[in-house]
This record gives C-alpha cells, structure tokens and sequence, in this order.
C-alpha cells in the first residue's frame, strides 16, 4: 500500500508523512531527501552550478544509496549519513535545479518505486500522486500560505521566534521556490487538499489516519 501527500515547499510534506508513517506501521520515503543526496553529491565533486549536466549529477549520484530503517528510509552518501551536509545551505541553493532535470527526476522516481514495490509506504515530493505513484491511494495535497510556510521553515532552524523582516525574507524565497517549481508542483485530479496554514500538525495528521482508515484501506 502506498500513500502520496504532495504540496509546496514548506508545506509540511515530510514531518506530517513521518508521523503518518509511525502511526499506520508503515515506512517513510522522503523523495525530496533523494533529490538533495543527490545534489550533496554532485557539490562534493566541485565546480560552478551552471555549468552542472544532467550526465555529471547522474554519476555523481552513483554514490547514494537508500537503505531501509526501521521507520523509513536513509540515503547514505559513500556509506555514511549526511543529513547536515544535505540540508545545508548550498544544497538548498541548487536542489531545484537537480529536480527539474528529467534524467534525475526519473533517478530518483525508480528509488521510490522500488521501495512502494517492497513495503507499505507513505511517501512525500511534488509530483508523488501523479508521476511517480498514479495509483498510490490516498492521495493527499498539502497547501499554506507562503508567509505561514516561511514561518515554520524558520522555526525549524532558530530556536527563537523569527523577526518581522526575517519572515519577509523566507517568504520572498517561498514565493519564488513556488515559481521554480510550478511545472512538478501539480496536484493530481483525485487528490484531498488540506489547507493547513491553520491547522496544528496533530490536527492534520488525525484527519489523514482518519481518511485512510475511512477510505476502505483499513491498516490491520
């Protein structure tokens, strides 16, 4: 059984499909953390990014593996996590632009279909409900407002509140992350939008556990 939630940048796509995950016994697939191991790997091998092919990041990515945990799964770069270098702000700066390849789009689409073909998964991205797994039922679109989004993606990582000014910031790079990732960004025609600009993470996790269960895909 496979569960899509596709949604925007920030939208809450990967910690809402964790949790879902934990509490239906099911294994997390972040494709998302696939696209940036791969661009963490292709940064490792140096040079400016506009002069990056799609033959380069796909040799670089040959160092990335998945492996399955308890909860999920981990790309590993040469063996090893690399969650920080992954997250790290240069990765951030051209994860988009690795995304928009289609030679790495279909790289990372095979992973998470190889994992959907080997466990029950919930799985996280852009284009999940309709390119990667059309069939993965249900389908789940997150949305909320840039502002809300650029809220959170801060809190993540500052453990005060974030000022007015910083807010307007993030939300400039929310805004235009939108626009970069308009074309994969498509919510598919059956999906369930949940706007949860409003809505506690506990609140929106219930109500997807809830629509499963409710949907006739009852998790023994």
């Amino acid at each position: 059984m496979a569960i899509a939630i596709d949604g925007p940048a920030a939208s809450g796509k990967s910690s809402t499909a964790k949790a879902i995950a934990r509490e239906l016994g099911f294994r997390h697939v972040d494709s998302g953390a696939l696209y940036r191991a791969a661009t963490a790997a292709r940064v490792r091998q140096g040079g400016d990014a506009e002069s990056w092919t799609e033959e380069s990041v796909l040799a670089a990515a040959r160092m990335v593996t998945l492996v399955p945990t308890e909860l999920g799964f981990t790309p590993l770069l040469d063996g090893e996590t690399a969650e920080d270098e992954m997250r790290g702000e240069e990765v951030t700066r051209h994860v988009s632009l690795v995304a928009r390849m289609p030679a790495m789009r279909e790289w990372v689409n095979a992973q998470v279909r190889k994992a959907a073909h080997e466990h029950d998964v919930v799985v996280d991205g852009r284009d999940i409900g309709t390119v990667v797994l059309p069939s993965a039922r249900p389908k789940i679109f997150l949305v909320a407002s840039p502002g809300e989004r650029a809220k959170r993606r801060l809190l993540e990582r500052h453990a005060g509140a974030p000022s007015d000014g910083e807010i307007a910031e993030e939300t400039g790079r929310i805004v235009l992350r939108d626009d970069m990732d308009a074309a994969q960004s498509v919510r598919a025609a059956d999906a369930i939008v949940i706007d949860t600009t409003h809505l506690a993470q506990a609140e929106q996790i219930a109500r997807i556990v809830a629509l499963v269960r409710a949907g006739g895909w009852e998790v023994q």
